[in-house]
């Protein structure tokens, strides 16, 4: 699990052994399914790194609603940006999906990083900058039939994992939207056979 994540820090321009400190650093976590990372208003004390698994990131409001916010699948860095940058509370909840394998890196590290304003601190805000403007552009461009296609195209796996009121929410859509476009795509599948 450690050797994962140094190659993704030696991807970023981290040297061998700045990357060997960084890793000497986590904790690896096994953790089963639906187990909770962070709970929403709750102040984070580190940021993740998935190593083998899914995980889901939502908001959830006072009336019970989960809206889902981001999706997470193996070797991807999981951070809260809002709460390092304003010293926050975590405004999403963070949960595994499925059983997953994570290592655990002190949050004290991030902010240290963006203090001396490091190299791989900038690698990864840009990279998740890049992945907000992704969204933002899937969400304003493409109808919510289209948007559902690309993420069943692009996310084949990531489908099969997560529950139709997940993907609704972060497709943008209500449930009930979903179910009838997927009835649609599947009746258009059967007339072209």
């Amino acid at each position: 699990m450690k050797a994962a994540l140094h190659q993704f820090l030696l991807q970023f321009g981290l040297s061998d052994e700045d990357a060997q400190a960084v890793t000497a650093q986590a904790t690896p976590l096994e953790l089963p399914t639906r187990h909770i990372l962070i709970h929403q208003g709750q102040t984070a004390e580190h940021f993740y790194f998935l190593a083998e698994g899914v995980c889901h990131a939502c908001y959830l409001t006072e009336e019970g609603r989960a809206f889902s916010k981001e999706f997470y699948w193996e070797q991807e860095t999981i951070i809260g940006f809002e709460a390092l940058t304003t010293h926050g509370h975590s405004p999403f909840l963070l949960e595994t999906l499925v059983a997953s394998r994570i290592l655990a890196l002190p949050i004290r590290l991030l902010e240290q990083w963006r203090t001396q304003q490091h190299p791989l601190y900038t690698a990864l805000l840009e990279r998740q900058l890049t992945f907000k403007e992704n969204k933002e552009r899937f969400m304003l461009m493409y109808s919510p039939e289209e948007r559902y296609r690309l993420f069943a195209s692009n996310f084949a796996l990531l489908d099969v994992q997560i529950t139709d009121k997940q993907l609704a929410s972060y497709l943008g859509i209500t449930a009930t939207s979903l179910s009838r476009i997927k009835a649609r795509q599947d009746e258009d599948k059967g007339l072209k056979k």
